[in-house]
């Protein structure tokens, strides 16, 4: 029996039709320190736009290396300037950095440390044997963990008790195992419902450290790939929406 040419014609684009899902879904690489915030940004994003994400966490100076080796994200959520930069500068991005927020620095302990004594006494304590902080070579909060140790001339004598996580969450993870007595980390991860409750901490005066910019990208791959769905992303992580939620997730708004 001959199939109708309609039948057959919509059997065919339905073989090579990529799934619905995969269309409609986002590849977002964003630095691990903003990782056990993220899933509230992707729930409110998802919930506005029908758009799934697809996140991708690692350390910011890692997430630019390999879109440099072709990795397919579509836009990039750095914890600082200076990666997406050099990314919009060699052409992997298509839009200029954007500052988002702009994150803040804490001291935090699970021991019974008196940080009303300050942090250099509290850093210089007997009881502190290792300091755990993420390394600076590729974790924006970890150079501006090693700015705040310069800053109060820390550096010489502490050197030896550092302990290096590859990224923010490697730092509390070293806290909450006790293989650190202190962290110098991102506040926005220790006010999460996961840590909250947990030890206590002090935040870094702002004038130790330069500021912590944030910045986002459309990544060329987004662009060439998924325009509309990368820019609705990009736009809202300015949105009134999105600025409220950092707010309440201890970041400072541009």
């Amino acid at each position: 029996m001959m199939k109708h040419p309609f039948f057959v014609l919509s059997i065919c684009l339905l073989a090579t039709a990529p799934p619905l899902a995969a269309r409609d879904t986002l590849t977002v690489a964003a630095a691990a320190g903003i990782q056990a915030n993220f899933p509230e940004l992707k729930q409110a994003f998802e919930q506005e736009s029908g758009i799934e994400i697809e996140p991708v966490f690692t350390s910011s100076g890692k997430i630019a290396a390999q879109v440099e080796q072709g990795a397919p994200f579509d836009v990039f959520v750095s914890a600082d300037v200076s990666y997406p930069e050099h990314l919009y500068k060699s052409g992997l991005a298509v839009t200029p950095p954007r500052v988002y927020v702009y994150g803040a620095l804490v001291a935090w302990t699970l021991g019974d440390i008196a940080f009303d004594k300050g942090l250099t006494a509290v850093l210089k304590a007997p009881g502190i044997r290792k300091i755990a902080l993420a390394n600076p070579k590729g974790a924006p909060y970890g150079r501006a963990a090693m700015e705040a140790l310069r800053h109060y001339r820390l550096l010489p004598a502490l050197q030896e008790k550092i302990v290096y996580g590859e990224t923010v969450p490697q730092v509390n993870q070293f806290v909450l195992s006790q293989a650190a007595e202190i962290g110098l980390t991102a506040k926005s991860t220790v006010l999460t419902a996961a840590l909250k409750d947990r030890g206590h901490w002090m935040e870094i005066p702002e004038e130790a450290y330069r500021p912590i910019a944030q910045a986002a990208v459309i990544l060329k791959h987004g662009e060439e790939h998924r325009p509309a769905a990368a820019k609705r992303f990009f736009d809202f992580l300015f949105s009134r929406t999105a600025r409220d939620i950092f707010a309440r997730q201890g970041y400072r708004l541009p």
